[in-house]
């Protein structure tokens, strides 16, 4: 699951027909003042500015503020950006026309199991929280589409009459639209809110989380995903998913500060197993990586060259289980071009590497990484009749 900030997820909803407010992203005051010169909205309108970050309670940590003119805009912004919260630093805000309104509503489309969920309300913002009872929910079955008859008692079910169930009704369909389409997982709109001067329903908000690997199938998805981990990508991470993205199978990689054990296992599950393996001996994690589903070596190589980075290793763990259809030499072929390109770097000095692994052609590449030995590599590596922990073990033990 990828969440996307606000502004590209305005994008998406924009594109299949929902409205949204005028809006920019920007990263300086001077950008801004550009974009005043040549956008009459800004000018004109009074104005929303919100920090553009994966942060919660922004309202409450003072990094939203509202009813502002242009030069109230570039104010805020220069104030925001560049501050701390946490682990992140704001680096752009998000500026956008503010919308009279009366009446808020609510809005969502959500995966289950069983299919997709629509949600709609006839209360929205702080208000839909305490009042849950009001959301109605229309299911939708894996692989079928909700007909405008069921959309529409939908939204009378949830309170909406006259001409307002109708553009609420149109309103969920489009965004079922757009979940569908953009191989989402989650789309909030709160509030949806009812445009005074024309009655028009307008998203002024987006919540929005996105299948991060279908991204293949989508060139236009020309934005950054957001970090869920209170802090944003890493300049290798995001590296390591822009490989991702355009290859058969996966590699993954994320930084832990702090750690001396790095990982670079085969597969989600095993990835997970060795991960906790080292927590539970009182490791302290560099990261946690994994390739999985036959992934080209080239791939795996840059994946290794990252973890071999890591500021402050002592181990890296290349473990796995037996591989069903994994090529085991080709992706071993990877690993070992990217200790040799780290060692040519002058990376991994006293760093000791682990191996465990089975699966196709184990035999020729276990003998490829045992070869590493002769090349200097403080290297050592073991078959399936290893236990997969055995590994940790002597790692953590210094043996």
């Amino acid at each position: 699951m990828a969440k996307v900030l606000e502004g590209p997820g305005m994008g998406l909803m924009k594109k299949w027909g929902i409205t949204v407010p005028h809006y920019v992203v920007v990263t300086s005051v001077d950008e801004l003042t550009k974009l005043g010169q040549v956008n009459e909205w800004l000018k004109k309108s009074k104005l929303v500015v919100k920090a553009h970050e994966a942060l919660g309670s922004r309202f409450k940590l003072g990094l939203v503020k509202i009813d502002l003119d242009l030069k109230g805009a570039e104010t805020a912004t220069k104030e925001m950006i560049g501050r701390q919260v946490g682990s992140i630093t704001v680096s752009q805000v998000i500026v956008s026309e503010m919308i009279p309104h009366k009446e808020e509503y609510y809005c969502a489309v959500k995966s289950t199991r069983a299919g997709t969920d629509i949600l709609v309300a006839n209360c929205g913002g702080i208000e839909v929280e305490s009042n849950w009872d009001r959301v109605k929910r229309l299911a939708v079955e894996v692989g079928q589409q909700p007909s405008g008859d069921a959309i529409e008692k939908l939204a009378k079910d949830a309170g909406f009459t006259g001409s307002t169930l109708k553009k609420m009704a149109d309103f969920a369909g489009k965004m079922f639209t757009c979940f569908d389409s953009e191989d989402a997982q989650y789309l909030e709109v709160n509030p949806v809110v009812l445009r005074e001067q024309d009655s028009e329903l307008i998203a002024l908000d987006a919540v929005t989380l996105l299948d991060g690997d279908a991204k293949f199938r989508h060139p236009d998805w020309n934005f950054a995903f957001a970090a869920e981990f209170g802090r944003a990508y890493s300049k290798h991470e995001m590296e390591v998913m822009a490989v991702d993205s355009k290859i058969k199978g996966s590699v993954k990689f994320i930084e832990i500060p702090g750690g001396d054990t790095a990982m670079l296992p085969a597969g989600g599950g095993a990835s997970v197993y060795y991960s906790d393996a080292v927590v539970a001996r009182g490791g302290k994690l560099a990261n946690y990586a994994e390739y999985s589903g036959d992934p080209p070596d080239w791939a795996v190589e840059v994946l290794t060259d990252k973890v071999c980075s890591l500021p402050g290793i002592k181990n890296i763990i290349v473990g796995g289980a037996i591989a069903n259809f994994t090529d085991v030499k080709k992706t071993f072929g990877g690993i070992i071009n990217g200790f040799r390109k780290a060692k040519s770097e002058g990376k991994l000095k006293g760093v000791k590497i682990w191996v465990r692994r089975g699966g196709p052609r184990e035999k020729e590449g276990l003998d490829a990484m045992r070869a590493l030995k002769d090349e200097g590599f403080d290297i050592n590596v073991f078959d399936r009749n290893t236990p997969l922990t055995d590994i940790v073990d002597k790692a953590l033990q210094g043996k």
